[in-house]
């Protein structure tokens, strides 16, 4: 751009920002347009067009294509209908070409005859009729005239229709013209192809061809078949006759056939059709039967059952459907009364376990009062009593809510809240255990409002299970605690540096009592039911609660929650596998190697002339304390595969997903 020349605006059409264009290309050019603007404009290109119109062909379509993909019927009786047009064609070229081959071999055998019978006569008659000597050169002409117009009459009268005779001289111009006789009224110059009149004056052999008879009367040409051959007259001089067969009654003939096969035909492929339609359906009725009830079933009215007639082969699949229709009822019958029994029990035994619990929990709130005064094993003893009867309460609390998840009763009372103030709480709490291991709990992404319509008592709840067992398995490292929101999506990820989760853990680590490691000590007492009941409550606001992790390296719990009650979740702000993760690192390193070696070209030198400088190792880059949006939904959630050498030879893995990169589009049921 020029000095002097007016900028050109981002608002102004037909420029793009961002991107400055070279000598020639007309100044700078702005984002890309809506497709509806640069259609509008003519700039969309081929593709675009080619894909609207495709569309635009489609969507009529689309209700047709749909049933012919659902509706087996449509398709079997389709396909039978167009097998059996095609075999029908077949045949009925087959048949066509057979019986025109045989009409018009018939005729051209009885041409030939009858032609030959016809020179034969000609020449007859010109041997036995004399020529009057002494007669000048115009009257012999006039004779020669009359004699082949008898000729031609008489040769024409035992035609009776069926073909026609034309005499014509050899002779060119006036005195030809003068010559030609025909009978039947036939135009001899346009019904007699030149090619064949050419063959007949060469040689004097027989000659045929296929032409189209023409009539000076005004009547309809024909096509016919014309025989010729040259012969001489009475005075010796050679004319050209030929025969003129029309071929009109076999092509009514061969019509005839035609109609004839086309209907049959018709009716064939109607015929087979329905017939197609009517053994197709005795198959798929029960077929759609079945599929029926079975949606029935799927939908919980185990009752449904088939209706069996006969003892064919549908008739068995349909008592065998029924067995097992009836088996599933029984069973789920079964474990249903097993799961009530079981839920019920569990709620009892919590509920009669409270009273002995608050006798046994006064008299060791006493003891422990008095333990000032015990001997020291026995106050260790009140201590021991005391801590045990916490964790037994907290035992019995987490039992009657996995109770309540089981028989639904769970309720829900959200509310707009901002995550901050729930995870300022929770680490709050967690501050004394984090001091006792040494541990510093680390906030990130905290400076913007996270508001989110859920239940603060159970986030709350959750968060705090996660950063106290962040806490308890970070090995006092630091637990990095990350807040995000983005799009309809809020989370909170929990990272810790310990020992990380083994191949295969991280499906395991939302079942009840599971344990990362059985011989190590619960420091603070826990229950084991934490990450069930989390899993529960994040699943109870439609949100996902996720794990990752690999040995060695440390895990990540993410819990993702959406903005507003009762919205589906499409993705997660915050990645599922951390930008630190061993194998993020090593990527960002090989990308950093690569493009070093692209930037950087230098002279190749002697290596006694070059001296080898140590190159200090990277050390890896500090989280980012802002969330990119474009991270939803494809913000590599995933774990992926680990080296041999790393530590234990696993590979971490996502809670359910099985490494397929789209974690977040996951609901929260995958860490069961």
């Amino acid at each position: 751009m020029t000095a002097g020349s007016a900028a050109p605006k981002p608002g102004d059409p037909g420029v793009r920002t961002g991107r400055t264009a070279g000598p020639g290309r007309g100044g700078s050019r702005s984002g890309r347009l809506p497709r509806g603007a640069r259609l509008l404009q003519g700039g969309a290109p081929g593709g675009t067009v080619f894909r609207l119109f495709v569309r635009w062909v489609r969507r009529p379509l689309l209700p047709a294509v749909r049933l012919w993909r659902r509706n087996l019927q449509l398709r079997v009786v389709a396909g039978t209908l167009l097998m059996s047009l095609g075999v029908v064609l077949l045949l009925g070229i087959v048949v066509i070409g057979q019986v025109r081959n045989g009409l018009f071999d018939a005729k051209e055998k009885a041409a030939q005859s009858q032609a030959a019978g016809g020179f034969s006569a000609a020449q007859d008659r010109a041997a036995t009729t004399p020529s009057a000597p002494g007669q000048q050169e115009g009257v012999r002409a006039g004779a020669s005239v009359n004699w082949r117009s008898t000729l031609v009459e008489q040769l024409a009268s035992g035609g009776q229709s069926a073909f026609n005779v034309v005499a014509l001289s050899l002779d060119t111009g006036e005195a030809a013209s003068r010559g030609a006789r025909a009978s039947g009224e036939v135009d001899p110059t346009t019904s007699i192809p030149a090619e064949l009149r050419h063959s007949v004056a060469q040689g004097t052999d027989t000659f045929q061809q296929s032409t189209r008879i023409h009539y000076t009367s005004g009547k309809a040409s024909e096509s016919g078949l014309v025989i010729g051959k040259r012969l001489n007259d009475a005075e010796g001089k050679p004319y050209e006759l030929y025969y003129l067969f029309p071929l009109t009654q076999e092509e009514d003939s061969l019509t005839l056939v035609k109609g004839t096969l086309a209907t049959a035909g018709l009716f064939v492929v109607v015929l087979l059709g329905a017939i197609a339609w009517l053994m197709v359906r005795q198959v798929v009725t029960p077929v759609r039967m079945a599929a029926g009830i079975a949606e029935r079933l799927s939908a919980g009215r185990l009752q449904e059952r088939m209706k069996v007639t006969g003892e064919d082969d549908i008739a068995r699949l349909g008592e065998a459907f029924n067995k097992m229709a009836q088996s599933l009822q029984l069973k789920i019958q079964q474990l249903e009364e097993l799961s009530r029994m079981q839920r019920r029990f569990v709620s009892d035994v919590s509920h009669e376990l409270r009273t002995p619990l608050t006798t046994v929990r006064m008299a060791a709130d006493v003891i422990h009062e008095a333990r000032v005064d015990f001997d020291p094993i026995t106050a260790r003893s009140a201590e021991l009593l005391g801590d045990q009867l916490d964790r037994f309460e907290s035992l019995l609390s987490d039992l009657l809510e996995i109770s309540r998840f089981d028989a639904g009763a769970a309720a829900l009372e959200a509310e707009p809240i901002d995550l901050r103030q729930v995870v300022r709480r929770v680490i709050g709490g967690a501050e004394p255990l984090a001091e006792r291991k040494g541990t510093r709990i680390v906030v990130v992404g905290d400076q913007q409002p996270v508001v989110a319509e859920a239940d603060a008592r159970r986030v709350e709840r959750v968060l705090r299970n996660l950063v106290v067992n962040a806490v308890e398995h970070g090995e006092g490292r630091d637990v990095v605690v990350k807040l995000a929101a983005a799009g309809g999506a809020v989370a909170v990820a929990v990272r810790d540096y310990g020992v990380g989760l083994k191949p295969g853990e991280a499906t395991r680590v939302f079942n009840r009592f599971w344990r990362a490691d059985p011989a190590r000590a619960r420091t603070t007492g826990g229950t084991g039911l934490g990450l069930s009941i989390a899993v529960e409550d994040a699943r109870l606001h439609g949100g996902w609660l996720q794990a990752w992790g690999e040995p060695g390296g440390g895990s990540q719990f993410r819990l993702t929650l959406p903005r507003t009650a009762d919205e589906p979740l499409r993705g997660s702000p915050i990645p599922l596998e951390p930008e630190d993760s061993r194998r993020n690192r090593e990527q960002a390193a090989a990308g950093r190697a690569q493009e070093g070696a692209r930037r950087v070209a230098v002279p190749a030198q002697p290596a006694g002339e070059r001296p080898s400088l140590p190159v200090p190792p990277r050390l890896p880059a500090p989280s980012r304390a802002t969330v990119d949006p474009t991270a939803l939904p494809g913000s590599g959630a995933r774990v992926v595969a680990r080296a041999a050498t790393e530590t234990d030879g696993g590979e971490a893995s996502t809670a359910g997903a099985g490494g397929n990169g789209n974690a977040e589009r996951e609901d929260g049921t995958r860490g069961r």
